[in-house]
């Protein structure tokens, strides 16, 4: 993008009302082009899969909870299909581990609904640039959420339901055993296992096991 074009972008937003804002205000700042809204981040996944490359926007201003796909996701999964796009976060939360998840997806910036026009046009002029730009309370719920992590490890983003599964697995069970002991169906122990390998970076059950009975995680004796 030279400095003479505008830079494209993409609003996702599951407000009607809050896209219909950024999109009118956005439209007012001669460097920008809102080319492209959409609804949730499956639906704007959808939308850069199906343009070329030239239709795509540069920046994308992402909300952070939206059913269907959530922005985290969202993010993961657009900068691994379209690395060369800034995604922008746009949030009413200001969660440590959100900041945390946020940032660790690829987006280049944190961003508050609270922030004035002028402070949210500062941080997407700054994401073209490939330059984060975070008010302080987000920095340093960044910096408290990462301190946890270092503390937690790699139990850090699993969900209360998805640890008992981890601690049933290491305990030798199957996901029929699992899915008795919680009652919850084996197509749902199915798929927590597989957030399980997905979020530990892991290959099968049986490194899942392993990282249990390391990290001290389960009752030995």
């Amino acid at each position: 993008m030279s400095g003479m074009d505008k830079c494209k972008l993409m609003i996702v937003d599951d407000h009607d009302m809050v896209r219909a804002g950024l999109r009118t205000y956005l439209m007012l700042e001669p460097k920008f082009d809102v080319i492209a809204e959409a609804s949730n981040g499956l639906e704007a996944l959808r939308m850069l899969r199906n343009s070329a490359p030239e239709e795509r926007p540069h920046l994308i201003l992402m909300d952070l909870m939206m059913p269907e796909m959530d922005g985290v996701e969202a993010t993961r999964m657009i900068m691994k299909e379209f690395p060369e796009l800034k995604i922008v976060m746009l949030t009413s939360f200001l969660e440590d581990e959100k900041v945390v998840a946020a940032v660790e997806a690829g987006a280049v910036s944190y961003v508050l609904k609270t922030v004035s026009a002028e402070e949210l046009i500062y941080a997407l002029s700054g994401a073209v640039k490939g330059m984060p730009v975070m008010t302080a309370d987000v920095s340093q719920a960044l910096t408290r959420g990462l301190r946890q992590r270092t503390t937690q490890g790699a139990d850090e983003g699993l969900t209360e339901r998805e640890r008992e599964v981890l601690l049933l697995i290491a305990e030798g069970q199957s996901n029929k055993e699992i899915a008795e002991e919680l009652h919850i169906s084996i197509k749902t122990v199915k798929t927590h296992v597989s957030n399980l390998l997905m979020k530990c970076e892991l290959e099968d059950r049986t490194q899942l096991a392993v990282l249990a009975h390391r990290k001290g995680w389960v009752k030995t004796g």
